[in-house]
């Protein structure tokens, strides 16, 4: 029986089939789907969202060294967060079978750059899959395991929009259990030292040496690589979904090799089919990746000349540009309606940017997520968008060199959503603590991971499996970094969203930091002013006092390598005199939990 699949629920059944054990990844377009369909086999296979796609590269990665196999996926962005882990693996090799899905997107369906991932493989020195259709899709991760194993090497398993979301029928197989070897320890080969790597590199070369070979013989038997004769007039190299568009357009005759084993290339292989053939088409998307290589080794062919570099393949193009014939089409009265994106109605972000929009002074700098949205009309309230996590650092950037270039009157606002916050947020966040950053962080929290089709994330207190688990606050996470207060507001209440922003740009514009130094260097800083915490309501205070009388003193920090010379008692007298210069007759200080154990153990040495 055939059940009609998306390449990527194809490729979780593939997953399954090939006695995978361990899987994680981060949510991104257009690989979501492939965890998304694993739950179903939750009693064979783990799966999980990690925070990102670094941290999911080493957990899948940390159960091939254990000897499972182990698969993770992202789109094609989240590898350049996940390239340091590969890079090294690559060079470390693998004990079970290591599997990591790079969904590229040509044509920027929805993604921020037209990035061709081919060129990781081959930067990394690792092999590369590709299948064309929802059929290889699950049966070339069975295929890429044996790759993985035989040859010890990480396989990059890369798909693209097309592959990904367009349907085919599937016929399924059985899984296959995988054994697993004891786990042994093995520095030399895990533990990747400058002396290690280097020994290794000469073991990675003859590796890609052997690859290649398997290509040619044992790659076409399997049906990784595959080689369709025609009559010898035209041959075509291809691979992918390209492969799909040149099968529809090019005439019956045609010779085809079609490759799924595309790193490294098959040489030998590909020089046998050119002598067989009058003319030699290399037909793919994005980067002329095969071409070139195939150029370099002396062997004539035609490619991008004609198909060019920019967006994906259609059968029009490659009818109009290879084989010189116009596309007919027919002409109608009817105008499709404009529908550009929009946040969803009642989304919380609204809320936030109509508020930041009404001031032309503000500049927001933007993340990757629903709330790049809050560029477009009507909002028309971002300034900037590069990657996950720099609405917080581009945003530090801006605000440092606004202070540096003199510019005054603009007030900074980074943005991130709750799963950008866990993802590469946190960072940021503490670049501005660290770096004196005069700006302010928000975190757009909608409980989920909206644009990608609302998955979990460490913030809404379930796993992808479905398993409750901790819920981890982002405003306890911002105090522990060092901010204070930490304003949370409903952005649905516009009144109560302005008073907050208002708020904030107050505390921002007042310098309510304050440096202690000693011998040219910083030794303590601390916050003051009037903002009392939500958690001090609850406080039994031995006096109660309007909050404009009270100052208080958040994050006190004092060096402890400066060591018994009053320097926190010097502070604390400043604090006191700023506090009656300012009105305030009433003091408080903010601590925490793990001050208060320090200061039962009478061990001083610690930051306050």
């Amino acid at each position: 029986m055939k059940h009609l699949m998306s390449g990527n629920e194809a490729t979780a059944r593939g997953v399954y089939e090939a006695g995978i054990k361990i899987c994680s990844a981060y949510p991104g377009t257009p690989s979501t789907e492939i965890l998304e369909n694993l739950p179903q086999y939750k009693d064979d296979v783990y799966c999980e969202w990690a925070p990102n796609e670094k941290v999911a590269t080493e957990v899948a990665y940390g159960a091939s060294i254990a000897g499972s196999r182990s698969f993770c996926t992202m789109k094609m962005v989240g590898l350049n967060v996940a390239a340091d882990p590969l890079f090294t693996a690559g060079y470390m090799g693998v004990g079970g079978a290591f599997i990591v899905v790079t969904a590229d997107d040509p044509s920027c369906h929805s993604s921020q750059n037209e990035q061709d991932n081919r060129h990781y493989a081959r930067a990394a020195k690792i092999a590369m899959v590709e299948p064309s259709d929802a059929q290889e899709c699950k049966d070339f991760v069975a295929l890429a395991c044996e790759v993985s194993e035989l040859f010890d090497t990480p396989v990059l398993y890369r798909t693209t929009t097309r592959v990904c979301h367009s349907k085919g029928l599937v016929e399924f197989g059985q899984r296959t259990e995988h054994t697993h070897a004891p786990y042994a320890r093995n520095v030399r080969k895990f533990v990747c030292t400058p002396a290690h790597a280097y020994a290794n590199h000469p073991l990675v070369e003859e590796r890609l040496e052997k690859l290649r070979e398997y290509g040619c013989t044992r790659a076409l038997e399997n049906g990784l690589n595959k080689l369709e004769m025609g009559d010898g007039r035209v041959g075509v190299i291809t691979a992918s979904i390209a492969y799909e568009y040149a099968k529809e357009v090019f005439p019956e005759g045609t010779s085809f090799l079609k490759l799924g084993l595309t790193f490294p290339l098959p040489m030998d292989l590909i020089r046998d089919f050119a002598s067989k053939v009058e003319k030699l088409y290399v037909i793919e998307e994005l980067e002329p990746f095969m071409e070139d290589q195939i150029k370099a080794a002396g062997i004539p062919c035609v490619g991008k000349e004609l198909t060019g570099l920019l967006y994906e393949l259609n059968t029009q193009l490659l009818r109009e540009r290879v084989l010189g014939e116009k596309a007919y089409f027919r002409k109608t009265d009817v105008t499709p309606a404009s529908r550009p994106p929009a946040l969803c109605p009642g989304c919380p972000h609204r809320g936030f940017f109509y508020t930041l929009s009404k001031n032309k002074n503000y500049v927001v700098t933007g993340d990757i997520g629903c709330y790049t949205l809050g560029c477009a009309a009507p909002l028309n309230c971002m300034d900037s968008v590069v990657c996950m996590g720099a609405g917080f650092s581009a945003g530090m950037g801006i605000a440092k060199s606004f202070e540096k270039e003199g510019v005054t009157g603009k007030v900074v606002f980074g943005v991130v959503g709750d799963s950008t916050f866990f993802h590469s947020g946190m960072t940021g966040a503490a670049e501005i603590i660290y770096n004196n950053g005069r700006m302010i962080p928000c975190v757009l929290d909608n409980r989920i991971t909206g644009m990608t089709g609302h998955q979990d994330n460490p913030g809404t207190g379930y796993t992808l499996q479905g398993d409750p688990t901790a819920l981890l606050s982002v405003e306890k996470i911002l105090t522990a970094l060092g901010f204070a207060p930490v304003l949370t507001v409903d952005p649905q209440d516009l009144t109560a969203m302005k008073e907050t922003v208002d708020r904030a740009v107050a505390a921002l514009e007042r310098g309510d930091l304050f440096v202690e130094e000693a011998d040219g260097a910083v030794v303590g800083t601390g916050i003051f002013n009037r903002l009392q915490a939500d958690v001090y309501a609850g406080a039994p205070w031995q006096y109660d006092a309007p909050d404009d009388q009270i100052m208080v003193l958040h994050t006190l920090a004092v060096d402890p390598q400066a060591g018994k010379r009053g320097l926190g008692r010097a502070f604390a007298a400043f604090y006191e005199q700023y506090a009656r210069e300012h009105g305030c007759r009433y003091l408080r200080i903010d601590t925490n939990e793990r001050t208060e154990a320090l200061h039962a153990s009478n061990d001083h040495r610690c930051w306050i």
